[in-house]
């Protein structure tokens, strides 16, 4: 029996997003465990491809998968529902199958507004799924499958059965056509049958490595968050304040399999990495005692962070920890479920950068009770927090959420507004004292203020004096500068002298460690302003540190191409040229010596 898992594509367009690019990792536990059983299985990423439904459809025809599932979030749930559509107009046997968050909220919905759905597994997938795909792959030869003996826990199905009986009573009574038409409609939709719930995995160990199968980036070491955030779908979906973890082997284990693979980056996307000191110190210290090379970024809270956590995370790879600090106001954040203190995540911020790991703010406007001084205190937050990152969400509702439940409770949406082809509903739509264009510019007052000050933080950084962190804090800068010279803000209108503060951070990063990224860094500086002699002279220092490295070898022989050394520049390529980066200046500089230049 082949098996299609699908993450679908979000309905609106998404252009720097990386999340919403990226296959929930559940897919890959869920496809791991059928290839573990025997299984076809192919995990397929609709938000990478162009025309995500139509593809699909293709490599439906193609492949002809026997059963289609598919990871629902609510911003992805008509791409979903139109992906089904299209897999039944291939094949009306195949079953579809669908999961995730946004499904496990609004069953009924789905299976109203989807006629081609079959199934939907509540919850945590993996179980159930395999359930359901070993029934189906036992009963293939009979159409319909019985459902009456489908009894599978967190699985809900439609109930088909009688439906032949019904339209003979229909028949006998010669009701009005318009009658009838409206009865085969509810015919249509089916009875929604609820199977007991299923009881969470208690030891994730029992799953299988998913990168015994997959590539991925994005992995986790928990599920489940010990927070109450009333705008997030956690709580309810994994169990308020339930933890589960994978052991520190498990987790360093499948690290090493996706190093073989090649991945050398990774995003831990637990809600919370450092909600256990003792665990998150255990993995740091086996990704050190393993020696693997990696980077890797994490999501914390800021009442779940210390020097001794910081310390460790650096030494193992942490470039990248994000905050959900949310809102400047008090008052707006103990709405959203998040009653820290300005204090608190100051203080959060301030440590985290003095060890040479970036803290990213996650803020949120729109907010019940915002206004434009709550918004001012948001950006004075930000001047207090000085982060060297930024994402600003407009709050939006969904079910499974506080806050929805709280709006369906006040009676301030209608049932039908989730058939609306809109991913989310803003706050700011049901709030009377808010509207659009004050949205908007409220969004703008935000980034105004972090992108005209990013400069400014990234110079006030003050880092650890601790000098088994030296090279540390040198690979911290020149990765900051790069951003600045050559990266996010390099181009961006708010951001004010931008060569000038990368130019002092390579250099600050050469104070700590010679470092490949700072020498490159300041060396192609120097080349923009054509400065090439300083330059050939900063790389003569650099390649004595790092003679293999490529891009420093290449940036020199540019420089002596410029200076019209084409022999010299040859001998800092012929040993990279094989690699399709160097052969166009191996070839120049052979034309040009050909040329007797």
């Amino acid at each position: 029996m082949k098996v299609f898992l699908v993450s679908p594509a979000c309905l609106d367009i998404r252009i720097t997003d990386d999340d919403a690019m990226s296959v929930p990792i559940g897919l890959f536990y869920i496809g791991a465990l059928l290839k573990e059983k025997g299984f076809d299985v192919e995990v397929i990423n609709l938000a990478s491809l162009n025309a995500p439904v139509q593809s699909l459809k293709a490599l439906v025809k193609e492949h002809a998968p026997d059963i289609v599932g598919f990871s629902v979030l609510h911003a992805t749930r008509h791409s979903a529902m139109e992906a089904v559509a299209a897999v039944k107009e291939v094949n009306p046997l195949i079953k579809t199958v669908f999961g995730g968050h946004a499904p496990t909220f609004s069953a009924e919905l789905f299976f109203k507004t989807c006629p081609g759905l079959d199934y939907i597994v509540k919850g945590e997938g993996e179980e159930t799924f395999l359930e359901l795909v070993r029934y189906l792959d036992a009963h293939s030869s009979e159409i319909p499958v019985d459902t009456e003996a489908l009894h599978i826990c967190g699985l809900l199905l439609k109930e088909m059965k009688g439906k032949e009986k019904e339209r003979e009573k229909e028949k006998e009574k010669e009701k009005e056509q318009e009658k009838e038409k409206e009865q085969e409609k509810e015919k249509k939709k089916g009875k929604l049958l609820k199977n007991r719930h299923r009881e969470l995995i208690i030891y994730l160990d029992s799953l299988p490595h998913p990168a015994k199968y997959f590539d991925f980036q994005h992995i986790s070491l928990s599920r489940g968050c010990p927070g109450r955030c009333r705008f997030c779908g956690s709580p309810a979906f994994w169990g308020k304040g339930r933890v589960r973890f994978h052991s520190t082997q498990w987790f360093v284990d499948e690290i090493e399999l996706l190093i073989r693979r090649g991945r050398t980056h990774f995003f831990i996307s637990d809600d919370t990495f450092t909600m256990s000191k003792q665990r998150v110190l255990a993995v740091c210290r086996e990704i050190i005692s393993r020696d693997l090379d990696i980077t890797w970024q994490a999501i914390s809270r800021v009442d779940f962070l210390d020097e001794d956590i910081l310390l460790e995370m650096r030494r193992a790879g942490c470039i990248q920890i994000s905050f959900g600090v949310e809102s400047g106001s008090e008052k707006i954040r103990k709405t959203l479920g998040k009653p820290f203190k300005n204090e608190a995540i100051i203080k959060a911020f301030r440590q985290t950068v003095s060890y040479g790991i970036l803290p990213r703010a996650y803020f949120i406007y729109g907010s019940p009770g915002e206004t434009q001084k709550s918004i001012q205190q948001s950006v004075e937050l930000i001047k207090l927090i000085k982060p060297l990152s930024m994402v600003s969400y407009i709050l939006v509702l969904f079910p499974g959420t506080a806050l929805y439940d709280q709006i369906e409770d006040q009676n301030l949406i209608t049932p039908d507004i989730r058939e609306r082809k809109i991913e989310d509903i803003p706050w700011f739509e049901l709030d009377s004292n808010l509207d659009f264009q004050q949205i908007k510019a409220f969004g703008k007052m935000l980034r105004k203020g972090f992108y005209s000050k990013v400069s400014r933080f990234a110079l006030d950084i003050e880092l650890v004096d601790n000098q088994a962190l030296y090279p540390y804090h040198a690979d911290f800068l020149s990765r900051l500068a790069m951003t600045f010279s050559h990266g996010e803000y390099a181009d961006h209108p708010d951001v004010k002298q931008q060569e000038k503060t990368a130019e002092k951070l390579y250099k600050r990063a050469l104070g700590y460690a010679p470092d490949p990224r700072a020498y490159l860094g300041l060396a192609m500086l120097m080349q923009k302003k054509r400065d090439f002699s300083h330059a050939v002279v900063l790389l003569e220092a650099a390649l004595d540190h790092f003679p293999d490295n490529r891009q420093l070898n290449i940036c020199m022989a540019v420089g002596l191409m410029n200076m019209a050394q084409f022999k010299e520049a040859l001998r800092y390529l012929e040993p990279f040229d094989r690699h399709k980066d160097v052969i166009p200046y191996v070839n120049a500089c052979r034309e040009q010596l050909k040329n007797g230049v």
